[in-house]
């Protein structure tokens, strides 16, 4: 039987239409997704196919391309679709950190980094640049590393922040390993780039490093 061919309230669009977004399982919002299935299988079924393929939602989601590509009823096709989305959703997150106040709004900050810097395989140092309202300015990776370590210059961000005429900055790089202490390394860029910036009198807000499912902020921990 196919999904068309269920009670309207359990097909998953229906249920969406009916209940949100946020009442839907993963394997519902996969099927949407989808859209439709496979020989012996519905979109559904599919769905939870390659959940259990993949690990889990978001192991599916930061799937390259050869592994996207490769999954039973995926393709080119959709791994471009999700892409789309998935930078639909960050431009989401951005545009509404940049109509408030970036200090004013912590959760959107991290959830915006951790979209951002996550599932990264190698470290990336990044910044966000802040007006003198601490409204976001611009997103941009100034540095990339290996999956040990990033090699930051601090008279490029010093530059960079001029040139946007920032008033203050956001730190922020992940650790590939997954592990959101701060390093001896970490403390002593933080403290290296709060000096650089000070001279210009550019204020380092925090300094956020980004692990799997946490964020430490160097704010926090008293090491700015």
């Amino acid at each position: 039987m196919s999904i068309r061919d269920w009670p309207a309230q359990e097909r998953p669009r229906e249920r969406l239409l009916a209940l949100g977004a946020q009442a839907l399982s993963d394997a519902e919002l996969l099927a949407i997704f989808l859209r439709t299935g496979v020989a012996g299988m519905d979109a559904l079924e599919l769905a939870r196919e390659l959940l259990r393929q993949f690990g889990d939602l978001r192991g599916l989601l930061g799937a390259d391309r050869d592994a996207f590509c490769a999954g039973r009823g995926l393709g080119e096709a959709k791994y471009v679709s999700l892409q789309a989305a998935l930078e639909l959703s960050r431009r989401h997150l951005f545009a509404t950190l940049q109509r408030g106040d970036a200090l004013t709004s912590p959760d959107v900050t991290r959830a915006y980094l951790a979209a951002q810097l996550r599932d990264q395989p190698r470290e990336l140092f990044a910044v966000l640049f802040l007006d003198n309202r601490h409204r976001v300015i611009a997103y941009e990776t100034l540095f990339q590393g290996t999956i040990d370590g990033a090699s930051v210059h601090p008279r490029e961000v010093v530059r960079r922040a001029l040139e946007l005429g920032a008033a203050a900055l956001i730190l922020a790089h992940n650790h590939p390993s997954g592990v959101a202490e701060p390093s001896r390394a970490d403390s002593l860029i933080t403290r290296r780039l709060r000096d650089a910036l000070a001279l210009v009198e550019i204020r380092v807000v925090d300094h956020l490093i980004v692990g799997d499912g946490e964020i430490t902020s160097l704010a926090e921990r008293g090491l700015l």
